[in-house]
């Protein structure tokens, strides 16, 4: 319908009044204005308001004074005089005929029939709509309009797929138009339930004009406008909106509901994006939103761009996905897409405004006339943002939606691809831009005057660097001088801080890659350049890679010596984007370019780690993994070495005028650590790597700068775990448990306090002459001692030689506890900064000097024979704070020798693997050689751990000494016995040994130290008398070293169990098992080997393997525990029939008391027990009566009958039955005869057998009573 001059629009000013309900804005409007929004008004004015404030009154007094020059007004008021209740019923009926008559004959004149009679009347109704709308009266043209609307929604909801139109003459009709407009607001607004909105404005989509009524209506009811988009919007699908009539009716309506209230176009496109419903409608909603705020301020970037990009670059696959569809049917042959050619000519245009002189105008050839950019083509400041977000939205509508521009479109981004950007940041990030583009857009080069024009601007850029300098006075003086192009790349680097990416570094990287056919890599650069995801093919880059490399300026030397003289990236971190130096330099070192060419990378990459910061940078740990690979690469021109040893100590020891930051010296601490580990696998004949010295290794405080990594594991990313693993794998010694927790001590918050407290600073010299003053210059000694402890480890270096050095002296038994703890605390602190130089320091202070002259250790000695560290001044066993120095030492020297032979070999290996290239057969015999060899290593550090473990159990064994004191305290009992558990009550598993705690010593006033006697004292009234108060002071030492021992061995049996199982086969004095038993928690896994230790021929380890049952059975009460003990058992029955008088002997004597244990673990082993007993009495017995000779000797005139008669009541049954406790078996008491003399004391052999079986049967009675 095409309205003419009576048909009025509803103007966004009169929409918004209406809204508003702002009368004065309404008076201000002219009558053509106001005359769509007539039935609101009068409804308005003429209704029973519900506000009856003054204020509306005076406003609806305001609104009839409007109205009263108004004609139509008459019209409507003569609507709104009708009995709409009346016509709401006869609706209602009308809907349930139509229901039931179900066809087209009954559904048109139900509702007007009612009111009029006669077939006659009923066709010319059906015939000429128009003609009886404007003859009827105000009922009967609700009536008419009413039916016409029922029948317009009957057919939205029965429609499916297809959009249904109907051609009805009362909405086609122009000259009616506005009359029916003002009955259907009459209608909504009368009978809102009979007529929703929302369902009216859907309807209206189905009848001639329908967006024309559509908007007279909401303007009516202007808040139902948001409902109703919504309802618009929902009802749209997902194809483009020119693809049906539906679609673009749709799309045609919301348009121009949102130029009537323009203040909602962005949210009605916002709903639009919501579903991705009509995904050309938020394009078409843009552009209307664009030309109606042309007048407003300008902005960077147009309204058009913003949404384009936000679709194609978003995380919105689907809203990506329905763009894309929308360019593709719009660029079909034999279609013509309205809103992609609005869009089109939209973007040309803001392409011609960045270069008015720019414009390419077609020749008559098909050609375009182009010419090279000038300097009047330079960008202006304000224009670059603009001009980068429209090459990334070109080249994202080309890449992603494919997108195929025009002659005129490729002129003009050829064009501007080419300009002269300022020399600013943006100006650097819109050359990369460019150069991006016309590498993941090859349509821009079709013909072969584009690629000159592109060869060309690329020549200019890489000669002129003018995108590089700050300032053209100072290009002016670079240029005067062939020198200054260090200091100009230097000033560049720092010109351009802030930048998110270097053009020179980008050209560089894609030359590199195009060198190296590296093209995907190409594709990966650009994509994430410009921030777009697209399937850009490698054969699409064939164009450009024969630009880059057929030219001269882009040669693979010339990239490699430009790429080395580039300037380091100043405080270099994880916040810096885009492509850097360290990109270039990381692709060239992958490629060995730089071995190639015979370029030194060395000095560049030592200033770039230097100049790194938090957080890190991810392309660091790949740049110095690729150059220890180049470094080490056997190639004879290969330029690169290692950094050296004075390098590396001036960032760890902070030497020279610079600060080096922690990151640089973890980053240089990875690259030691990684270059050790590969030097390992380089097997070179025609050039011997060069390897770092250990002394470089001492004076890097590893454990230091690993603690602090492991605190700043966020800003680090993978440099922490990648440390960790170096150091297992090359430095186990420098990974101990122990010396990670005091690590956290001594790095926490509390030190930082209490330096504040530090006094004047102590001298070497005063801490040695205080050392040389013991015992009466405790006190000082101690003062000094404190104050060296309120110093961070790094500051206590000095102090290392002169503490080592007195702890000969502190031996001495009037030396408080004090000391000795004041001394081990200082050295843990130590041996976090310089932990192998201090440990041979310890050793060689500790060596004995009965002979006046001390061994000297190096630390490659100690390496190679560990056990070393335990020949000590033999005092060091009974001093528990010097031993556990002692251990710690043992501990990483043990671990350290284990290192160095793994590397060893590993280097054998590749030194056999390198003699044997090229010799055929040589292959399988290395193999053999090399699994020889790693088992002749393995058999070397069991036999080193067994060794140091035995060494150590000696060393809990009390000295005879010791023994005698025992005995003359009056406590009989040793003190490896002490730890067994009482009968029927054993120690739960896992119970460790627990040393006395010493209480810190008084020092006398006058400056005399305390005896032996006064040093013990109060630790026996801690201990408060018991075993402490019996046993004395020298065996409280003695089992504090036992628990330092059992830990030790504790964490030895974890890392390795064979170790574990090559000491028990070894064997150890059995009066050790109480210890070793009940002090380390994980000698259960014995339980594993033990069927194979009682399976060997040897007697002793047979013996040895019954002991170790019979101890493990009482802590560790386990089911796998009752199977070897019956296994036990059972063995030592099937030894009784098979071993002779001599080896019976042997094997009874010490086993017999095991029995005991067994049955005490596991009652229901009595029987068994007592089975074994009854058949050893029996030979017993028999042997003994054998020889009534020697017993009548033995035993004078009662001969052997006495323990005759006892053994043999051992067989036959008692008569007395007791429960055995806890509801076991039951016991049966013997009565017979009773032992009358004693057991002599040099009995026969055979006797004390008998007399051992007699008393194994006493014990059971008496545990199981």
């Amino acid at each position: 319908m095409s309205h003419g001059a009576g048909t009025w629009s509803v103007i966004p000013t009169a929409f918004e009044a209406m809204h508003r309900v702002d009368v004065s804005r309404l008076a201000a409007l002219s009558g053509p204005e106001l005359r769509p929004l007539l039935p609101c008004l009068v409804r308005m004015a003429l209704c029973a308001p519900a506000d009856l404030s003054l204020a509306w009154a005076e406003d609806r007094k305001r609104i009839l004074c409007m109205l009263s020059g108004v004609e139509a007004v008459n019209s409507i008021v003569a609507l709104l005089s009708v009995d709409f209740r009346a016509l709401e019923q006869d609706a209602r009926k009308e809907l349930q005929l139509r229901a039931k008559a179900e066809g087209p004959n009954g559904e048109r004149n139900l509702l007007v029939s009612q009111r009029q009679q006669g077939s006659n009347a009923e066709r010319s109704v059906q015939h000429s709509l128009a003609f009886e709308f404007e003859h009827s009266d105000p009922l009967r043209r609700l009536r008419l309009t009413l039916r016409e609307l029922l029948a317009v929604m009957n057919i939205e909801a029965a429609a499916n797929e297809e959009f249904p139109f109907t051609s009805s003459e009362l909405f086609k009709s122009s000259v009616y138009a506005e009359e029916v407009a003002h009955v259907l607001c009459v209608l909504q607004a009368e009978l809102p339930s009979l007529l929703p909105v929302v369902d009216v404005a859907l309807a209206l989509l189905h009848v001639p004009s329908g967006d024309w009524f559509l908007c007279r209506l909401v303007a009516n009811v202007p808040d139902s406008f948001s409902r109703v988009c919504r309802a618009l919007v929902r009802s749209g699908g997902e194809r483009p909106d020119e693809e049906s009539a539906g679609q673009r009716r749709r799309a045609k309506a919301l348009r121009r509901l949102c130029r009537m209230n323009p203040s909602q176009t962005l949210d009605v496109r916002a709903m639009a994006m919501e579903k991705c419903h009509l995904p050309g409608l938020g394009v078409a909603l843009t552009l209307d939103y664009a030309q109606s705020t042309a007048g407003g301020v300008a902005e960077a970037v147009s309204p058009l761009v913003s949404y384009v990009s936000s679709l194609l670059l978003g995380t919105d696959a689907k809203g990506r996905a329905c763009l894309s569809m929308l360019v593709h049917k719009g660029q079909e042959a034999g279609r013509r897409g309205e809103v992609l050619g609005q869009m089109r000519t939209q973007l040309l245009l803001e392409l011609v405004e960045l270069l008015p002189g720019s414009a390419h105008v077609p020749s008559d050839s098909g050609m375009e006339e182009s010419v090279s950019p000038g300097s009047a083509d330079r960008l202006g400041e304000d224009q670059v943002v603009k001009a980068s977000s429209l090459l990334r939205l070109y080249t994202a509508l080309m890449g992603i939606a494919g997108f195929r521009p025009t002659d005129e479109e490729v002129g003009q981004l050829l064009w501007l691809v080419t300009s002269r950007p300022p020399a600013t940041p943006a100006g650097t990030r819109l050359a990369s831009l460019s150069l991006c583009m016309l590498l993941a857009c090859p349509a821009l080069l079709g013909t072969a005057e584009r690629e000159q024009l592109v060869a060309t601007w690329l020549s200019r850029v890489v000669k002129e660097e003018e995108h590089f300098a700050a300032s053209a006075s100072f290009r002016e003086h670079v240029a005067a001088s062939a020198e200054g192009a260090s200091s100009f790349r230097e000033h560049v680097a720092t010109s351009t801080e802030g930048a998110s990416a270097s053009f020179r570094e980008m050209l560089l990287l894609v030359a590199m890659y195009f060198h190296s056919n590296q093209l995907a890599s190409v594709v990966e650069l650009v994509c994430s350049t410009l921030g777009v995801t697209m399937a850009l093919k490698p054969g699409a880059l064939t164009k450009m890679k024969s630009i880059f490399t057929q030219e001269d300026m882009f040669t693979e030397q010339a990239v490699t010596g430009l790429a080395a003289t580039v300037a380091v990236t100043k405080r270099l971190s994880g916040d810096m984007k885009g492509f850097l130096p360290v990109h270039c330099v990381y692709q060239l070192l992958r490629g060995q370019a730089f071995t190639a060419h015979s370029v030194s990378i060395k000095d560049w990459l030592y200033r770039q780690l230097c100049e790194t910061t938090t957080p890190l940078h991810p392309q660091l740990l790949p740049l110095i993994d690729a150059y220890i690979h180049s470094a080490l690469t056997p190639a004879p021109q290969a330029a690169d070495q290692p950094i050296t040893e004075q390098e590396l100590l001036d960032v760890f020891q902070q030497r020279g005028k610079e600060a080096y930051s922690l990151t640089a010296q973890l980053l240089l601490l990875y690259y030691v650590l990684a270059y050790e580990e590969n030097l390992l696998t380089v097997a070179s004949t025609q050039r011997k790597p060069r390897c770092y010295s250990a002394a470089l290794m001492d004076q890097i405080p590893i454990q230091y700068l690993v603690t602090q990594a492991h605190q700043l594991q966020q800003e680090l990313g993978v440099l922490h775990s990648a440390l960790l693993r170096l150091l297992l794998s090359n430095y186990p010694h420098l990974c101990v448990a122990e010396a990670w927790m005091f690590q956290e001590e001594v790095t926490g918050t509390l030190p930082l306090l209490r330096s504040t407290m530090l006094t004047d600073g102590h001298t070497q010299s005063r801490l040695c002459q205080a050392f040389r003053e013991l015992p009466s210059g405790t006190r000082r000694l101690l003062g000094i001692l404190d104050q060296l402890a309120l110093m961070s480890p790094s500051e206590l270096t000095p102090y290392a030689e002169a503490l080592t050095d007195g702890m000969s002296l502190l031996l001495e038994p009037a030396v408080p506890r004090r000391v000795l703890h004041a001394l081990r605390k200082l050295w843990l602190a130590l041996s976090t900064v310089m932990p192998c130089r201090l440990w041979v320091m310890t050793v060689n202070a500790l060596q004995p000097s009965a002979t006046g002259h001390r061994q000297t250790y190096g630390q490659k000695d100690l390496v190679l024979n560990p056990l070393a560290v335990l020949h000590v001044d033999q005092r060091v066993y009974r001093c528990p704070p010097l031993m556990d120095i002692t251990l710690h030492v043992l501990n990483g020297f043990l671990l350290a020798s284990r290192a160095y032979l793994r590397c060893h070999l590993k280097e054998r290996q590749s030194q056999t693997a390198v003699s044997h290239l090229g010799l055929s057969g040589q292959p399988d015999m290395s193999e053999e050689t090399t699994s020889e060899e790693e088992h002749l290593r393995n058999a070397l550090l069991a036999v080193q751990d067994s060794a140091a473990v035995q060494l150590l159990l000696e060393v809990c064994l009390p000295t005879s000494q010791e023994q005698e004191q025992l005995a003359a305290a009056g406590n009989s009992e040793n003190l490896l016995q002490s730890m067994t558990p009482l009968p029927g009550k054993p120690n739960a598993p896992g119970v460790r040994l627990t040393g006395q705690r010493r209480s810190e010593e008084k020092v006398e006033v006058g400056g005399k130290g305390v005896g032996q006697t006064g040093r013990r004292k109060s630790e026996e009234e801690v201990g408060g008398g018991g075993e402490m108060d019996t046993e004395g002071g020298l065996l409280s030492d003695l089992r504090e070293v036992q628990c330092l021992v059992c830990r030790l061995l504790h964490q030895m049996f974890l890392a390795d169990p064979n170790v574990a199982k090559l000491v028990h086969f070894q064997g150890y004095p059995p009066a050790l098992l109480p210890l070793t038993i009940g002090g380390i928690p994980s000698v259960h896994i014995c339980l594993d080997f033990i069927p194979e230790l009682l399976l060997q021929p040897d007697l002793e380890k047979q013996v040895f393997g019954i002991q170790l049952l019979s101890h493990l059975c009482r802590h560790y009460a386990l089911p796998k525990s009752l199977s070897l003990a019956r296994k036990a058992i059972g063995g030592m029955g099937t030894l009784l029939t098979r071993l002779p008088r001599a080896k019976r002997l042997a094997f009874f004597m010490p086993t017999l008391p095991c029995l005991v244990a067994f049955c005490q673990a596991f009652p229901p082993l009595y029987n068994d027990a007592m089975t074994l007993l009854g058949q050893l009495a029996q030979v017993c017995a028999s042997v003994v009566a054998s020889r009534g000779a020697g017993g009548m000797d033995a035993w004078g005139a009662g001969g052997m009958d006495p323990i005759v008669k006892r053994l043999q009541h051992l067989k036959d049954p008692p008569p007395k039955e007791v429960l055995f406790p806890g509801g076991g078996a039951c016991l049966k008491l013997q009565s017979g005869p009773q032992r009358t003399t004693k057991e002599p004391e040099r009995a026969d052999p055979d006797v004390k057998l008998c007399y051992c079986v007699e008393n194994t049967f006493i014990q059971l009675q008496s545990a199981s009573i």
